[in-house]
């Protein structure tokens, strides 16, 4: 990669594709970062570059390097298919750019050091936070597409009737609308979603579902 084409990338800023980060921070934290964009669309980590989008560089890039795959090796769950870039920007100084594809192994998980649970995250806009069950179980059911068959009964009318009105719902909601456990409203809603009936927004606090 070319200064140039850095330079560029630079300036599309941080988001949903784009990371910046000023060196590898703590193993947890940017194993966090790699999964969240495997398990979105993908998209690229550039380490040397702070929040603004001051180009810094780092002095020892096999040092960076060396963090990065200790992290990677240690707290991802499965693998993460990546490419690095090195980019001299200085004769002492360097920007690495870690690019990472829309994963076909989803969903990723971190692996916390205490051994407590596997997590997996996704992108919300610039932020990397933790994935709902309702989007873990999409992302397995992406990966294994098999036939949706359910009934459309009383819970769906009601459910279309109120989308209609309000345009989203949540699974908390649908539960309160449907009179059913957490559970069941969450995994109608999961099989609309499979169906192309419903469409799943991911957000940082509840999932909002809508009419594909």
């Amino acid at each position: 990669m070319t200064v140039q084409a850095l330079q560029r990338l630079i300036q599309i800023g941080e988001g949903l594709h784009i990371e910046f980060k000023k060196k590898i921070p703590e193993p947890e934290r940017i194993a966090k970062e790699i999964i969240a964009l495997a398990n979105t669309k993908g998209g690229k980590i550039l380490i040397g570059i702070e929040d603004d989008g001051t180009i810094c560089g780092v002095r020892d890039a096999e040092e960076e390097i060396f963090a990065l795959e200790q992290a990677m090796t240690r707290h991802i769950l499965p693998a993460v298919d990546h490419e690095l870039a090195v980019v001299p920007i200085s004769r002492k100084k360097e920007v690495l750019v870690l690019s990472i594809p829309n994963s076909r192994k989803k969903p990723h998980f971190l692996l916390q050091a205490d051994g407590a649970r596997k997590v997996a995250f996704i992108r919300i806009a610039d932020k990397s936070v933790e994935a709902s069950k309702e989007m873990v179980r999409l992302m397995r059911d992406e990966q294994n597409p098999r036939d949706v068959q359910f009934e459309f009964g009383e819970k769906e009318r009601k459910l279309m009737t109120y989308l209609d009105r309000y345009e989203k719902i949540t699974v908390s909601k649908f539960a309160q609308l449907a009179d059913i456990p957490p559970k069941q409203a969450a995994h109608t809603l999961v099989l609309l979603v499979r169906a192309n009936i419903l469409s799943l927004k991911p957000q940082e606090d509840e999932d909002l579902y809508m009419v594909a």
